[in-house]
């Protein structure tokens, strides 16, 4: 027969443990909609700032921007992971691990040199884990990163590959597409150029027919916008990160509680039918005592 005190006991256990993965889930909804504000208000950004680079792009001029030069021979990379410093997620961050080693193979098959960059405690323990060495780590950013630390990784990786010291740039993040679906995905952000989802139909670049007036220049004008449109790509890729990361604790917390929910049930059930069995022997005891003085 099962123990009625142990099964109490691992019961009230379990609901404060319900009670704890219930308050986790509140505060990753709230820090979900949070992070979801600021994407939201970047992507309208993000967006327009592509579109303003594609128009310059497509307007035939015969000047271009170091940080659009396509290299051939990628001899040196920099790959930036994003990850988590807390876990309690879900796979989010085996998930990017995942998409970013298969990317670190594919550029060391190509005998590329490999610098590795991580942000997120957890993504840093998995690579010592690993013993892969680690060039440069990150652990301020959480749930809402801050543009200007963001634009200064921003503008000493423009650096390094304008002066030749990288050919290439990836970086691998989730990425949030809508609530019920994100991604780990690795993308090459240097050289710089349109991602896939932004770039226009044919049909539509032969209906897009612009003639510009460049003042001061259309090289000024490129000086300035490809840049801050660099440092708003990578931006929008912390805040899809940072958004993603909620909602998958945000579920997973959410299905640690449902989890908690069924076992408490069936303890119950386990406990009420070890104490509806004790009772009953003890009043079969108290039945055979009164027989036995009726003798």
């Amino acid at each position: 027969m099962a123990n009625i005190r142990e099964l109490d006991k691992r019961r009230k256990s379990i609901r404060n443990i319900r009670k704890i993965t219930r308050t986790m889930e509140l505060i990753a909804t709230a820090r979900f909609k949070k992070a979801m504000d600021r994407a939201a208000a970047a992507n309208d950004y993000t967006m327009r700032m592509a579109q303003i680079v594609r128009d310059l792009a497509n307007a035939g001029l015969e000047t271009s921007h170091p940080l659009l030069e396509k290299r051939p021979e990628v001899r040196s990379a920099t790959m930036l992971m994003l990850t988590s410093n807390r876990g309690l997620c879900g796979g989010y961050n085996s998930a990017v691990i995942r998409a970013a080693m298969q990317r670190r193979d594919q550029l060391r098959s190509q005998s590329a040199e490999l610098d590795l960059e991580i942000s997120g405690k957890r993504g840093i323990s998995a690579m010592k884990f690993r013993s892969i060495p680690i060039d440069r780590t990150y652990t301020q950013f959480e749930d809402e990163p801050a543009f200007e630390e963001v634009a200064e990784i921003a503008d000493r990786l423009m650096e390094e590959f304008i002066s030749r010291r990288i050919d290439r740039l990836d970086i691998a993040y989730t990425r949030f597409i809508s609530i019920s679906k994100q991604e780990a995905v690795v993308e090459t952000l240097l050289p710089f150029s349109q991602p896939e989802e932004e770039q226009p139909h044919q049909d539509e670049q032969k209906q897009l027919v612009v003639n510009y007036e460049f003042l001061p220049s259309a090289e000024s004008i490129l000086e300035e916008v490809v840049p801050a449109s660099f440092r708003v790509k990578l931006f929008k890729c912390f805040l899809d990160a940072a958004v993603s990361e909620q909602i998958a604790r945000m579920i997973a917390m959410k299905s640690a509680t449902e989890n908690a929910g069924e076992i408490i049930k069936q303890l119950s059930m386990t406990y009420n039918r070890a104490r509806q069995s004790k009772i009953t022997g003890e009043i079969m005891e108290i039945i055979g005592g009164v027989e036995a003085l009726n003798k």
